[in-house]
C-alpha cells in the first residue's frame, strides 16, 4: 500500500517535468523569433538605402558619392561600440539594453527620415549605428540565455534567416519605395517594426541581470558571458575579441606569451 502511494505521488512530478520541457522550448523559440525580427529590421536598414543615395544627394544638394559618408559613419560606430555590449548587458541586464538599442534605433530612423542636410543625416546615422551595435550581440545573449542546450541549434537557426533574406530584398524594396514614395520612407518603415519589437520584448522576454557587476576594463569585450563563444588573443598588447576559436581564424597570428594570455579554447 505504501509502495502504491509513492508511485502515485511520483506521477504528478513526472507529468510536471514533461510539461515544463515543452514550455521552456516554446519560450526559447519565442525569444529567438523576437530577436530575429529585430535583426531583420537592422539588416534591412543597412541595405535599403543603397539604391536611394542619388535621390538623397539631390535632396541634400550634394553629389551622390558624398552620401557614402553616412554608410561609413554607421559602420564605424558599430565597430566602436560592439565590444561594450557584453559589459553593458552584464551591468544593466540584456533585456534592458536590448530595449534601449531598439529605442535608439527607432529615434535615429525618424531623425534620418526628417534630415534636411548631410550633416544632420550623418549625425542620425551615428546614433543609429550605436543602437545597431548594441542590438546584434545583446540579442544573441538573450537567445543563448533563454535556450537550453538541446534548443541552441534551433534557436540559432531562427536568428540566422534575417542575414539571408534582408540583404536580398533590401535594395529592391528601397528602389521601390524611393520610386513610388520617397527616400524618407526607407527610414520611416522601421518605426512600426521597432514599436512592435519593443512591445514583444517587454511582454515576452524575461528580465535578467548579473548579480555580480564588474568594472569596465580592456577584458570585458572578451567576456565568456558574451553573445557567443569568443576568445581573446594578445596581439601587441591589445586584446581582440573574436567570434570563434583561434584555429578558425588563420589570418591572425597566434599569441605570444609576452603579448598576452593564450586562447582558453584552443591554447593558440
Amino acid at each position: 500500500m505504501l509502495f502504491n502511494r509513492r508511485v502515485m505521488t511520483s506521477i504528478p512530478d513526472n507529468e510536471a517535468v514533461s510539461q515544463l520541457v515543452p514550455t521552456a522550448a516554446r519560450q526559447a523559440q519565442r525569444v529567438a523569433l523576437i530577436v530575429a525580427v529585430a535583426f531583420f529590421m537592422q539588416l534591412l536598414d543597412s541595405t535599403i538605402i543603397s539604391t536611394s543615395l542619388p535621390q538623397m544627394g539631390q535632396s541634400f544638394g550634394v553629389p551622390a558619392v558624398a552620401m557614402s559618408i553616412g554608410i561609413t559613419a554607421y559602420m564605424l560606430t558599430m565597430a566602436v561600440f560592439v565590444p561594450l555590449s557584453a559589459w553593458l548587458a552584464d551591468r544593466f541586464g540584456a533585456r534592458n539594453i536590448f530595449l534601449v538599442a531598439i529605442g535608439l534605433f527607432t529615434l535615429a530612423s525618424i531623425a534620418c527620415g526628417y534630415s534636411q542636410s548631410l550633416t544632420q543625416f550623418v549625425a542620425a546615422r551615428i546614433v543609429q549605428g550605436l543602437g545597431s551595435a548594441l542590438m546584434t550581440p545583446v540579442g544573441r545573449i538573450l537567445v543563448l540565455r533563454n535556450a537550453a542546450k538541446s534548443e541552441l541549434l534551433a534557436a540559432t537557426a531562427l536568428i540566422t534567416w534575417p542575414a539571408l533574406f534582408a540583404p536580398v530584398i533590401g535594395p529592391m524594396l528601397g528602389g521601390f519605395i524611393t520610386t513610388y514614395l520617397s527616400w524618407h520612407w526607407n527610414f520611416f518603415i522601421n518605426v512600426p517594426l521597432s514599436l512592435a519589437g519593443l512591445l514583444l520584448v517587454a511582454r515576452f522576454v524575461p528580465g535578467d541581470r548579473e548579480s555580480e557587476t564588474r568594472p569596465l576594463d580592456g577584458r570585458d569585450s572578451s567576456s565568456p558571458r558574451s553573445a557567443s563563444p569568443r576568445c581573446s588573443m594578445g596581439w601587441n598588447g591589445l586584446r581582440i575579441p573574436r567570434m570563434a576559436c583561434c584555429r578558425q581564424w588563420a589570418w591572425l597570428p597566434p599569441a605570444s606569451p609576452s603579448a598576452g594570455s593564450p586562447c582558453g579554447t584552443c591554447g593558440g
